[in-house]
Order: structure tokens, then sequence, then C-alpha cells
């Protein structure tokens, strides 16, 4: 084994436990499977070194951080992906039911528009993106704001659950 490979592993190691703290912190779950999740930690290591963001390993980057915010990861598509479908796109995350084998992973259609059906613009009681419409969802406990279809299962922020949200504005 090369000096490249072992550091490599343990980069891998490193972000992986970091990884889980974090999610662990934040209500979120790593995908139970470890040898997978860290095969995905590679590919976001590799596109670190590469585009100097770590980008979705799943997706194609277009190699500019302005037009791929939406996936670096955690991309903007994890929370309703795991609403929707227990997991976000490239199974890094998976919800509990996952985690507790209640439910089993399905492909996930790609929620990203095509480059040139991308919107932006800042949050305002109802966000736009492409044709798409998203109601922004207020934490009642610490404030936190997300623009989607439904509020998260678990603030990122404090953890409260899904009841204690409101739509904002």
């Amino acid at each position: 084994m090369s000096n490249e490979e072992d550091k490599l592993r343990w980069d891998i190691d490193l972000h992986y436990k970091k990884l889980m703290k974090d999610a662990s912190e934040t209500g979120y779950h790593l995908n139970p499977d470890v040898d997978f999740t860290k095969a995905l930690i590679a590919g976001l290591i590799v596109n670190t070194k590469r585009y100097g963001y770590a980008s979705c390993p799943c997706r194609l980057a277009a190699e500019n951080k302005d037009k791929d915010i939406d996936i670096v990861c955690p991309c903007d598509y994890r929370d309703p992906d795991l609403a929707g479908f227990g997991a976000c796109y490239c199974a890094l995350y998976v919800s509990e039911e996952v985690v507790k084998g209640e439910k089993t992973l399905a492909p996930i259609p790609e929620r990203r528009l095509p480059p040139g059906e991308r919107g932006g613009g800042h949050a305002s009681s109802r966000v736009q993106t492409g044709s798409f419409t998203y109601p922004v969802w207020r934490c009642k406990v610490c404030g936190y704001l997300c623009a989607r279809e439904e509020p998260p299962d678990v603030c990122p922020i404090c953890k409260a659950k899904k009841e204690r949200f409101e739509q904002f504005m």
C-alpha cells in the first residue's frame, strides 16, 4: 500500500467520524452500510480536491461552486428526499426507519432541474426555484427557516420535531 492510499483511508475515516458526529447532533442518520458510506465519502473527498468543494458524488458537477451550490453536501435536496423516500439521492443520509430496518431503500428520482431551468433568489414567504414555488417553514423553537414542500421531520439546529414548525408569513 502506498502513502497516498494510506492518507486517503485516514482522510475517509476522519471524515466518516466527523459526519457521524454531525449527523447524530443534528437529528440525521448516515447510511448504516459503512463500506457504502465510506465509498461515498471517498467521492466527496475526491470532489473537494478536484473542485474545491464537496459536490455530491452521485451527480455531475459544473466545476463552478456558484452553479453547483445546490449539490454541495449536504445538498438542498436531502431533506425532501429523506421525507419522501427515506434517503437522500446518493443514500449517504437515510431516515430513522431505514436505520431501524423498517423501510428499504429504493431508487430516488432526480429533483435537480437541468442547468437552464435552475432559478435563484432570496427567501420570502414562498421561494420560487425554476417553475416550482415552495412555502417557507419556521421552527418555533429556534427560528430556523427552510423552503420546501413540508417542514423537516427534525430541525437540524435544535432537533425539534416536525410539529414544532409553522408556515412562515
